[in-house]
């Protein structure tokens, strides 16, 4: 045996001890493919970044933190919340000031509960800072966090909600406006122990505008940047798109979109670019509905504007279809396009599809007594989806089938203080959206979160939304359900050391 040979054997020997499951047995037959599928296995660590929840000294915040069980999770974990720092910003200018206020020792009250039972905890005021969260192990699969803020007064007042989310390096935020009597910010949270460097653009009906204010902007590490968005383009624009890109590391982004007339609340990021969407659970009491798009390629996007009803799929009076420039921002008033039934809206491409993201302005109430919420494009429930800090009064999930119909199972947990976990399914037909009576813990004391869970049929979209009048005044925020990414594919195969053999 030449020493080649011998080199190889031993060096084949040594990674079957490093990896503990190598094999030395050939394939049965040369050039058979030993790959099997992907299985889908429960992650093992999650980040999740939670916004400044105000500045308002009347603000009160509620954190609610939930797990769901997840078959094959591990048996131990933990789960935690570290405030960020945070560099101030002028509130007129928004400026930066220079000051860094560091890792504050004050957080909310929550200690993530074991899976399958929510946690809350609660802020008040200004004080609460933005967060930085991870669970790992058995606290990782499809871990949530939901932020709720109630403000009685003031710019942006009513009730403004969101999901904590999770770090990446693009967002889309349509919507947005540097309209007379918006305060817009994009709030960017690092949660990695380098700087990242973040570039925000704005897009109006005319294109970019131009500004190098938002190029290059240093987000510190585990820190939180609130941005105005008024002191990045001069002059003022009722529909815009934000644009937040990274060039080195990753953030956390959300927009906080205040008005001094018709409240407030959080606009999360559109999904991805794409030729059909879907913005599910438009509440059936809208009095004024308003969609902005944003064609981000170089084509423009003729897109066909459906409403998907209780009933099926109808088109709105007027707003047949809209046509979005390539790099501009476009818009249309539906008005109460609802028409006192559930909807969800869904675009579709006319002809040669063209990538595109969107979001919806809800307004409720009339007059002075005006709230307003968002929903952005969001891509299907998928395995699973889990929204938390829901109430038995005042909560609403609307199911959204607009293709093929399909059936859905809706568990909601254990309550945060006591009650039993119940579960209900449901058949949604195609083409309709239905507010649908969800599940409500036996002996429910405190809040709890609810988890949908496509059984069978077509591609399912969801939100959640949460009302809660304060003096005469609607308020209420939405959130979408996408999938809770809490497992991952992780493909099977067998060691093959008889590469190591060819020459």
């Amino acid at each position: 045996m030449n020493r080649t040979t011998l080199s190889l054997i031993a060096g084949a020997t040594a990674l079957a001890a490093v990896t503990g499951f190598a094999s030395l047995n050939a394939p049965a037959a040369s050039g058979d493919n030993t790959a099997k599928a992907a299985t889908q296995q429960p992650v093992e660590r999650t980040s999740l970044l939670c916004p400044q929840p105000s500045t308002s000294e009347i603000a009160e915040t509620a954190y609610t933190s939930y797990t769901p069980v997840t078959q094959g999770a591990a048996d131990s974990g933990k789960a935690e919340l570290q405030a960020a720092a945070v560099e101030s910003a002028d509130s007129a200018s928004g400026k930066k000031t220079g000051k860094k206020t560091g890792k504050k020792t004050v957080k909310p009250a929550l200690k993530p509960a074991e899976p399958g039972k929510p946690a809350t905890g609660d802020g008040s005021g200004a004080e609460p800072p933005a967060l930085v969260g991870t669970a790992e192990g058995k606290f990782a699969p499809g871990w949530t966090v939901q932020e709720t803020t109630a403000v009685a007064a003031g710019t942006g007042r009513g009730l403004l909600g969101t999901n904590c989310t999770a770090p990446d390096t693009e967002f889309w935020f349509p919507g947005v406006s540097t309209a007379t009597g918006r305060t817009d910010y994009v709030h960017l949270t690092n949660p990695d122990d380098s700087a990242a460097v973040v570039d925000v653009e704005l897009y109006g009906k005319d294109g970019t505008l131009k500004s190098t204010v938002g190029e290059g902007i240093t987000v510190q590490p585990g820190a939180s940047e609130p941005i105005l968005l008024s002191t990045l383009a001069s002059g003022q624009q009722t529909d815009l798109t934000v644009h937040v890109t990274v060039r080195s590391g990753r953030v956390g982004a959300a927009v906080q979109a205040l008005d001094d007339k018709i409240g407030g609340d959080w606009l999360a990021a559109s999904t991805d670019p794409a030729g059909s969407l879907v913005m599910p659970g438009i509440p059936k009491d809208a009095t004024a509905v308003r969609l902005v798009a944003f064609a981000p390629g170089d084509q423009d996007a003729d897109l066909k504007v459906r409403l998907a009803s209780p009933s099926g799929l109808i088109t709105p009076a007027g707003n047949e279809t809209l046509h979005v420039k390539a790099g501009m921002t476009a818009a249309a008033d539906l008005g109460d396009v609802t028409r006192g039934e559930a909807g969800s809206l869904v675009l579709t491409s006319t002809g040669t599809s063209a990538p595109v993201v969107a979001a919806l302005q809800v307004v409720r109430g009339k007059g002075s007594k005006q709230e307003m919420a968002f929903i952005p494009a969001t891509s299907p429930v998928g395995g699973r989806a889990t929204v938390a800090d829901n109430s038995s009064k005042g909560t609403t999930l609307a199911l959204s089938a607009p293709g093929q119909s399909a059936q859905v199972k809706v568990t909601a947990s254990a309550g945060s203080e006591g009650g039993t976990a119940a579960t209900k399914t449901y058949t949604i037909k195609g083409g309709t959206t239905q507010d649908v009576d969800a599940p409500v813990p036996a002996g429910l004391k405190g809040t709890y979160a609810l988890t949908v869970e496509p059984v069978s049929g077509g591609p399912v979209y969801a939100s959640r939304t949460l009302a809660s009048a304060q003096e005469g005044v609607p308020g209420f925020t939405i959130q979408t359900l996408p999938d809770d990414r809490g497992t991952v594919a992780v493909p099977e195969a067998d060691q093959d050391l008889s590469v190591l053999l060819k020459k």
